[in-house]
């Protein structure tokens, strides 16, 4: 009799294992498709093909990774730089993370912009991006933005138009150049799990940026 009962328990574990894996890999599946479909027919690879609208939002990245120029950051200016030639937005944010003193995403972003010829008065600082969510949400409650230009690489577009989405923001999409090797094997499976805390920060968690602030206003 014990070990019948000791069999069963075990048989339960094993039943709810199972049921847990099957329900980790749907949310996964459901998670990544939500995003793709998001961006779908809202993201663009050439400056010229993207639609008109107010704002211009560069996410932010670390300058240097490991002792080199980071290239994801060099793409996402040089994207930025052309959405401005080709006449698409009225300004942008620059919206990442500053979270110590010698780190500062948002003023790298506008130096490099500025260098490249983006008038720096047309170029304004969002130091509280510290999550995708709260660069998005932020560029609406804190910003004003009506319409956006999402400008990062093809796999943060979809997610940051997910977000977008979800309250409410027009949002539109410039693809910055892909980087290839192993950084972005890397960034690939680091995606899959973004994307599922995506989807639970929205569906379930509801989850607010970690800094709000006073509204401010943009140079259009």
């Amino acid at each position: 009799m014990r070990k019948r009962k000791i069999f069963k328990g075990l048989a339960w574990l094993l039943g709810l294992g199972l049921l847990g894996l099957v329900a980790a890999f749907f949310l996964l599946w459901y998670a990544d498709r939500a995003a793709t479909m998001a961006g779908k027919e809202k993201l663009f690879d050439q400056a010229e093909d993207v639609p008109e609208a107010q704002v211009g939002l560069v996410f932010g990245c670390a300058k240097i990774y490991q002792g080199r120029q980071n290239l994801y950051f060099m793409h996402r200016i040089e994207a930025a730089v052309a959405l401005w030639k080709a006449g698409k937005v009225r300004c942008f944010i620059v919206s990442g993370d500053n979270h110590a003193h010698d780190y500062n995403e948002p003023q790298d972003m506008k130096d490099a912009m500025v260098e490249k010829g983006v008038p720096a008065e047309k170029i304004v600082c969002d130091y509280a991006g510290l999550r995708t969510l709260d660069s998005v949400v932020r560029a609406k409650d804190i910003f004003g933005v009506e319409s956006v230009v999402l400008i990062s690489q093809e796999f943060h577009n979809e997610r940051a138009a997910y977000l977008a989405e979800s309250i409410g923001l027009v949002a539109v999409g410039l693809n910055a150049q892909a980087v290839g090797g192993p950084s972005a094997k890397r960034n690939t499976r680091r995606e899959k799990l973004a994307r599922v805390k995506m989807w639970l920060d929205v569906n379930v968690l509801k989850t607010d940026p970690k800094f709000r602030g006073q509204q401010e206003e943009l140079p259009l």
